[in-house]
Order: structure tokens, then C-alpha cells, then sequence
């Protein structure tokens, strides 16, 4: 459903424009296997990107006729696709088959130690770099991220919304009195608890077992 209303909206932008502009739909397919490759960026050189596949290869964009088409995957060797100029209708569809590219890594050499003894020294004491999970977990203990934002300065947005609250506070007592916190009855009830428990004596403090040697 969403699928023809996309295809609907499309053909009235080309019906909008002049007779220059066509609807070009069609498939994106592997050629080993003819799978659907997702996620293709399609590009024109005057408009730069103008559309992607979904997950089934398939994609519905406006072009102009002879524009070239650009199709490109991270996994997929560049393709390229020219619309006819001499068309009659405002629709044109095809179905593109795309290569897979060759990925290359660099080489890894392997050497043996020459005796066992600095293998088993290597191996205790060799500082191997954490992987990107360990990486991973140790930017998100929640420590860590205390320290971070703690380490920021306020940015824009939170120093404007700092000013507005207090702007809203100010003029919610504008021309009034604030209320001031020792006609506060709770206050004054935890005040007394404090009392009555003893939080405001004097604590004596404890002497010192140490024994200086000099």
C-alpha cells in the first residue's frame, strides 16, 4: 500500500513537470545469484544523490531523459546507467545486475620465536590492546560516563534553558516577596527530628593509637 502511494506521488511530480522527466523504477540484483542488494545509492552527476533501493532491490526515482545513473554499494563495484533520450512515455523501468567487488587486507606475517621460554615471557607479559567490545564497555561504564559529562562545559542549549527557568522563576514572584525557607513548616519538623536525634552535638573526637618513633 505504502509501495503505491510512493509510485503515485512520483508519477505526479512527473506529470508536474515537463515531458523531459520520466519515472525510472526497476530492480537492483546480484548477477552470481540474482538476490536483491538493498540499500544501493543512486546518484545523477547534476543532482547528486536522488534515491536508494529498499530491502527488496527495488526503487521508484525522477530523472531526466540521457541523464546517467550511478549505482553504488559498499559491497558491489560502481554501475552506471543511461536513460534513453528518445522515450515516448514518462515511464521507465529496467532491472540492474551488479558485480561483487574483490576486498582486499593487508597481509599478516606469522613468525615463530626462536625458543620457548620467550614465548611463555611474550605471553605474560605482552600488553595485548583491547578489541572494540572492550573499548565499547569501558566508554559506557556508567563511571565513565559520569566523569565525561562531569568534564563538559554547559553547551548552548542547556545554558538557555538554565537562563529561561530562571527568568520563569523570577516572574512568578514578580513584585511579590519569595517564600523564604524558614516559614517552611517541613523544615522545621525535620529540623526538630535532627535535634532530638543528636545531630548537632558536638562530637568528641577519638585519640590517636599512633605512636610516632621520633
Amino acid at each position: 500500500m505504502l509501495l503505491g502511494c510512493k509510485n503515485s506521488v512520483l508519477q505526479a511530480q512527473v506529470n508536474k513537470y515537463n515531458s523531459n522527466y520520466v519515472l525510472f523504477t526497476g530492480l537492483v540484483l546480484t548477477s552470481d545469484s540474482l538476490k536483491p542488494i538493498q540499500y544501493v545509492n543512486i546518484r545523477t552527476q547534476s543532482r547528486s544523490l536522488i534515491g536508494y533501493t529498499d530491502y527488496l532491490g527495488h526503487f521508484d526515482v525522477v530523472v531526466k531523459k540521457g541523464d546517467t545513473i550511478f549505482f553504488s554499494q559498499v559491497e558491489q563495484s560502481p554501475s552506471w546507467h543511461i536513460v534513453p533520450d528518445s522515450l515516448k512515455g514518462n515511464r521507465y523501468s529496467v532491472i540492474k545486475l551488479m558485480v561483487q567487488d574483490t576486498m582486499e587486507i593487508p597481509a599478516i606475517y606469522i613468525r615463530a620465536l626462536p625458543l620457548k621460554s620467550l614465548f611463555n615471557y611474550e605471553f605474560v607479559n605482552d600488553d595485548i590492546p583491547d578489541d572494540m567490545y572492550e573499548r565499547a564497555r569501558k566508554n559506557l561504564e556508567n563511571e565513565a560516563l559520569k566523569e565525561e559529562l562531569r568534564m563538559q562545559a554547559p553547551d548552548a542549549h542547556n545554558s538557555q534553558l538554565l537562563l529561561e527557568q530562571t527568568r520563569a522563576n523570577q516572574l512568578y514572584y514578580y513584585k511579590q516577596a519569595p517564600p523564604q525557607g524558614y516559614l517552611n513548616p517541613t523544615a522545621w519538623i525535620q529540623f526538630m527530628e535532627a535535634w532530638k536525634r543528636g545531630d548537632f552535638k558536638k562530637k568528641t573526637q577519638k585519640k590517636s593509637t599512633y605512636i610516632s618513633p621520633y
